[in-house]
């Protein structure tokens, strides 16, 4: 798979834009500002529904406007797909495939894209919505249908939350709060697909993450990862500030290194402890207008050398788990698509390198179908991803200068010239 165009109206800082990238590597190159991140963006969109930078769509629209409109033409071999995203700074966004319209839940069926940038060290250092969007966004990549479960989970747990609030309000307490057992079935229902999904993923993960962080680090730091999840005891939001436990799922005594795995339990199992959780919390929940149970309140718990990479790792270590996390999700989609290789994006990332994992890196992702990098010093980049290079000057694509022709040598005398001379 690969992005042979890109076109952005009132897109971040672009009033127009079109740009073609080819397959192999291609390089967005600008000073800080101008515009070459923006690009990445726009790519990375189509697949997860939002920005590895902001967690809202209106910032994406250019100042001024009421929309961006987004457009790429996708290439699966002799196949091409024209994928359309109208982003509105407010209402409903829109959207196309091949001109007819679609939902925009069906956008991440024809878009796989990995995109790693220095904010992805927050994956592994920040609070546990960070872990949670990018486990999240994965699982959207791997199977589209959870971008609408996401949904339907935000906002069963908005009204929900609203409905503790007002009973909070109006000093209901226990029982008397009968309605709130239709929400709870709601949230059980949909709340179980994804923690299920979630555990999948985090075993689906065990040997990409091993095998990328040792071809980062250049050495085995052991790496683990484990759910901490809410329904098995654990409140991950409201410890957020200390290392998290390598809580496994539901209750299991060990955290899950990433060679072993855990067994995924059925739905049936999961619910049941979820509504247990419900009822056990229902009187703090009460209390603070807060609904404490469920995946939006899950951590994903990473660890290196047994210590959590959260408060004990060192920088080049984060760094290479959160490279890690990344590879290993291109090469779960790369095993899995009938489409091709996801495309692999590098976000300002060289110049966080050091030498030696600058050289690792673009040894392992050269071999993918496309790579997009990104950087405000070429020199940067390894020489290898340098295939085309695209010049980016405060909102505008700079074309390369075309080579001077070479002038034709003057003809020199003839043979009957030189026979008469």
């Amino acid at each position: 798979m690969i992005v042979e165009q890109l076109s952005l109206v009132d897109f971040r800082n672009y009033a127009v834009a079109d740009v073609s990238l080819a397959a192999g590597a291609n390089v967005f190159v600008g000073r800080n500002g101008q515009g070459k991140t923006n690009l990445a963006e726009a790519i990375g969109y189509f697949a997860t529904l939002g920005s590895h930078r902001v967690s809202q769509d209106a910032p994406m629209v250019r100042d001024g406007a009421d929309a961006a409109i987004v457009r790429m033409r996708l290439a699966y071999g002799d196949r091409r797909v024209q994928l359309e995203s109208q982003l509105n700074r407010s209402g409903s966004n829109k959207a196309r495939v091949n001109g007819a319209p679609v939902k925009t839940t069906e956008l991440p069926r024809y878009a796989q894209v990995v995109l790693f940038a220095p904010e992805d060290l927050q994956i592994v250092r920040a609070d546990p919505l960070s872990r949670r969007r990018f486990a999240d966004q994965l699982l959207i990549q791997r199977a589209p249908r959870m971008a609408g479960v996401l949904a339907d989970y935000d906002r069963v747990l908005k009204q929900r939350t609203a409905l503790l609030k007002s009973a909070r309000a109006r000093g209901i307490r226990g029982d008397a709060l009968s309605t709130l057992e239709v929400w709870d079935d709601k949230l059980v229902a949909l709340g179980t697909d994804i923690i299920r999904a979630r555990l999948v993923l985090a075993n689906d993960l065990a040997g990409p993450v091993t095998d990328a962080y040792a071809a980062i680090a250049g050495e085995d730091h052991r790496p683990e990862i484990s759910w901490a999840l809410s329904i098995g005891g654990s409140d991950p939001e409201d410890d957020r500030d200390a290392p998290s436990p390598a809580t496994p799922p539901l209750g299991s005594t060990a955290a899950a290194r990433l060679d072993e795995g855990v067994p995924v339990p059925p739905s049936e199992v999961v619910q049941q402890q979820f509504r247990a959780a419900l009822a056990a919390r229902r009187t703090q929940e009460l209390d603070r207008g807060l609904t404490l149970v469920g995946p939006h309140r899950d951590d994903l718990v990473l660890r290196v050398r047994g210590l959590p990479v959260k408060g004990y790792a060192s920088h080049g270590e984060s760094w290479s788990v959160a490279l890690s996390l990344r590879l290993a999700s291109a090469e779960l989609l790369r095993a899995q698509s009938q489409l091709g290789d996801p495309i692999l994006i590098l976000d300002d990332v060289f110049a966080e390198l050091d030498a030696d994992r600058r050289a690792r890196l673009a040894l392992l992702v050269e071999g993918y179908e496309q790579v997009v990098v990104t950087a405000a010093v070429e020199e940067d980049v390894p020489t290898a991803l340098r295939a085309r290079t695209v010049r980016v000057v405060a909102g505008t694509i700079v074309p390369e200068p075309k080579p001077e022709p070479q002038r034709e040598s003057e003809p020199g005398p003839s043979e009957e010239d030189a026979t008469h001379g």
